[in-house]
């Protein structure tokens, strides 16, 4: 969809500020304007929103702002500037990259009566940069963190590997505490993430946050010494191998799309003839699978597709995929941001046709809680397998008797 201006006049100037949440990924990307002209700061892939939040209300996008080289999702910035011709500005320039103008410390750019102004806050990436943004009467009002700073917990330091990460947590100790928190306390923090993000340890659940209630209640800037910051920050936590893809892309710029893939609908005949040369993904509920699927099929439940898919498929193969209605907007959107292109087909009519038509089909036997509890208190022991992370099971409580080995090890 292309951009255009509304053919209804302002009278008097207009603001938009607008916060988009994709989902699976807690990511967070941010529409800006005023007076007809707006900025996106870290836009996501499938990248409509952008354009008709922006066109339904008046605004030409004008910018395009990247805090960092993201790791855990496919930058939107090429193919949204594709459709609207908005300057793309990337941080992170001592990396080489293929596309866009590199940001410089203190560079500013109007947007209507606003202007942004460029923070360089490396720690998280060497080149970080956040994004500050004043008000009408030039005062800071809103910062645009990436992840250097998120409610209740600051950016991951290890992603340059172990033996730098001290080295990163002092950088980025210095972006906090001589930069960042020199910002009054009601400027607004909008990061690129929120909690259930892989880029943030204990990302809080606060779905807005300030300076100020981050020098207050983020445990990472309590630190008395710089040496305890380093000491609690520099943890190695857990690197999809996906991430690797993603930085590639992000340098390089992501394939145009122009619009979502749309995988065929597919026969069970046709589907299974294509089962050999794919990977066919299950993205029903784990009940649904457990009791039919289509064999060799790999569950990854829909809303688990941005968490686990990047783990396990392939980049080199198409994709076959069994969902539980014949809508696969959902997972296409999901499988699309993270870089899967390959988006080949759907069984069509799902389980039910696969069952009509006489193909073989796999089950595996489920057992509710109570009956995993009951069998526990009559001393049956059962071997169990729990793949859940650490911090689930401190948060949840520890099964007896459970050999714990994560899903993703």
């Amino acid at each position: 969809m292309s951009q255009s201006r509304s053919p209804f006049s302002r009278k008097r100037p207009y603001m938009l500020f607008k916060r988009i949440e994709s989902e699976g990924l807690a990511h967070y990307s941010y529409l800006i304007g005023d007076n007809g002209e707006a900025a996106v700061i870290d836009p996501r892939r499938d990248c409509s929103i952008y354009i008709e939040e922006a066109v339904k209300r008046g605004f030409r996008i004008k910018n395009i702002f990247e805090t960092h080289c993201n790791e855990d999702y496919v930058i939107g910035s090429l193919e949204l500037s594709s459709q609207t011709r908005a300057e793309i500005w990337h941080a992170d320039f001592q990396w080489d990259y293929r596309y866009g103008y590199p940001v410089h410390d203190g560079q500013l750019w109007k947007i209507g009566r606003l202007m942004f102004r460029a923070l360089s806050t490396p720690g998280h990436t060497p080149g970080h940069m956040s994004y500050l943004l004043h008000d009408v009467q030039n005062n800071p009002w809103v910062v645009f963190t990436g992840d250097a700073l998120f409610a209740g917990e600051v950016g991951r330091v290890d992603l340059l590997g172990m033996d730098r990460a001290p080295e990163m947590a002092g950088i980025l100790y210095d972006t906090l505490f001589d930069k960042l928190l020199k910002l009054p306390d009601g400027v607004i923090v909008c990061p690129a993430h929120g909690t259930g993000s892989v880029c943030g340890n204990a990302i809080s659940e606060r779905p807005w946050t300030t300076i100020g209630l981050e020098r207050s209640h983020n445990p990472k800037l309590q630190y008395k010494t710089k040496e305890e910051f380093i000491a609690a920050t520099a943890q190695e936590l857990d690197r999809p191998p996906y991430f690797t893809q993603m930085e590639k892309l992000n340098r390089e710029g992501p394939p145009l799309l122009g619009q979502l893939p749309v995988p065929l609908p597919l026969s069970p005949a046709d589907f299974n003839e294509r089962i050999h040369d794919s990977v066919t993904i299950d993205t029903r509920m784990v009940e649904c699978f457990g009791e039919a699927h289509v064999p060799g099929a790999q569950s990854i439940w829909c809303d688990g597709l941005p968490g686990f898919a990047g783990w396990f498929l392939p980049y080199d193969k198409p994709i076959l995929m069994i969902n539980g209605s014949d809508d696969p907007d959902t997972p296409v959107r999901y499988l699309v941001r993270i870089g899967y292109d390959k988006l080949e087909g759907y069984l069509s009519g799902g389980m039910y046709a696969w069952n009509t038509a006489g193909f073989d089909s796999n089950s595996i036997n489920t057992i509710t809680i109570q009956e995993l509890c009951r069998l526990l208190d009559e001393h049956k022991k059962p071997w169990i397998l729990d793949v859940r992370t650490p911090r689930e099971i401190v948060e949840a409580g520890e099964i007896p008797g459970g050999h714990l080995i994560e899903v993703v090890q």
